[in-house]
């Protein structure tokens, strides 16, 4: 039975409990359910590889699974044996536990670019840690970020630059400063404006697009001249792109970087790390003044940093990367079929990396409609699609995609109605879904 037969009973009033409960009715706002059409936002009871189940008991094939951090599928038998075997040891002492200078030593051996980490539990904590550290070894106050990415922290510095600004105070916001990417001479304009008070450049080395040729490097040339320190979010791009991330793939090296998501496939671990004259200002071996840099009750539970470590092991024993690949290429592909086939190819467009696929909903005009977003979203879960995005697990196989493409044919074809009446209103039975940064509620 499909979900537009049995509007989700139980899932309705299981976001009625959340919404009483927990503000937004989620932990996210990404996942809450005003990201999903009216009484059709599934509340999730459990998950095995590629497939998740909601609470009436509907199956979904997954896309985007835990916000890009499920790369492998839920409940990989690898990650969970890791996990299990220290659960029982116990998860969090007075003292470091061992797992902590192996965890430590398994990423560096993968990030060889960096000279030291530290962990911590989600990404935010660990993108607001480098730019205190930038700041402490700079003396500097601003902070220069890619205006065409969009999330890096829920800390002040970031969020007072979001429409959702609501109590951060101007002078904190004053501080930040945007720059566009893939424009070199625009940064250096930036920088040029603001003599010596940037600390740092942070941004995500590739998301959607790729990197402009040469445009990684010339950030690393600008950084250096202009004596601000480099800082790569990696949260996306790092194992997707390469184990070591995209400074890997694209080989510039960043003064600190910063991974998360798909580090512990689905359990809280990130990590920043860098160069050890930078990061060291967060430890005891120097003599100049002392940076709080992540110390955090929970930032080194031992099933975490083990499950870290298991999602390593198996990236590059099981060559997951190029998988990933493989699947998104094939996924994009019968996607973009399917479009042209049903003649909505300019409005429905898939972009990004392989590994990391997104898609647009443009209207008659070609602009981004999250009308049509609404009505593609609506028709993928009825067919038994749960998909944001497309963005891959390695756990996907090629009958999973295949049941994908037919799903998308058929919302193709809806899409192709709305199109020629003009008006989508008629297909979405309820309100537009919405974007997660806005003003109001």
């Amino acid at each position: 039975m499909t979900t537009e037969e049995l509007p989700l009973p139980r899932s309705r009033r299981a976001n009625e409990r959340l919404h009483t409960l927990i503000p937004g009715g989620a932990h996210t706002y990404a996942k809450g359910d005003d990201q999903y059409p009216e009484n059709l936002a599934p509340v999730i009871s459990h998950g095995q590889g590629a497939h998740v189940w909601d609470v009436d008991g509907n199956r979904y094939v997954e896309y985007g699974s835990g916000l890009r951090s499920v790369s492998l599928g839920h409940a990989h038998p690898r990650v969970t044996e890791a996990v299990r075997r220290e659960l029982d040891r116990g998860g969090n002492f007075v003292r470091p536990s061992i797992l902590e200078v192996e965890a430590a030593e398994r990423f560096l051996a993968t990030v060889p670019t960096a000279e030291m980490v530290k962990f911590a539990k989600n990404g935010s904590d660990a993108t607001t840690a480098a730019v205190r550290l930038a700041r402490a070894a700079t003396g500097r106050t601003r902070v220069a970020l890619c205006a065409d990415h969009p999330f890096f922290s829920t800390d002040d510095w970031f969020i007072g630059t979001t429409p959702m600004s609501a109590g951060i105070p101007s002078a904190t916001d004053d501080l930040t400063v945007t720059f566009p990417y893939g424009d070199l001479a625009a940064t250096e304009e930036l920088l040029t404006r603001h003599p010596g008070e940037i600390a740092c450049l942070i941004l995500e080395p590739a998301t959607h697009t790729e990197p402009p040729a040469g445009y990684l490097a010339g950030l690393r040339d600008l950084a250096d001249r202009h004596g601000c320190v480099l800082v790569f979010d990696e949260m996306i791009t790092g194992f997707r792109w390469s184990e070591a991330g995209a400074q890997g793939l694209y080989g510039v090296t960043p003064d600190l970087s910063t991974f998360g998501k798909a580090l512990g496939n689905g359990f809280a671990v990130s990590a920043l790390a860098g160069r050890r004259d930078l990061m060291e200002l967060g430890g005891l071996r120097h003599s100049a003044d002392r940076v709080f840099l992540l110390s955090t009750t929970h930032g080194a539970e031992t099933h975490s940093l083990a499950a870290a470590m298991a999602v390593q092991t198996t990236y590059t024993e099981e060559d997951v990367t190029a998988r990933l690949h493989a699947l998104g290429t094939r996924l994009a592909a019968g996607v973009r079929e399917a479009a042209a086939a049903a003649g909505v190819a300019d409005h429905l467009v898939v972009r990004g990396r392989a590994s990391n696929l997104v898609f647009a909903t443009l209207d008659d005009r070609g602009q981004p409609s999250q009308e049509y977003r609404t009505l593609f979203l609506r028709h993928l879960l009825t067919g038994g699609v749960l998909a944001p995005s497309f963005v891959v697990s390695s756990a996907l196989t090629d009958t999973d995609i295949d049941l994908t493409v037919d799903v998308v044919a058929q919302a193709c074809a809806v899409y192709r109605k709305a199109l020629d009446a003009g008006d989508p209103t008629p297909w979405l039975a309820g309100r537009p879904v919405k974007p997660v940064f806005r003003r109001r509620a």
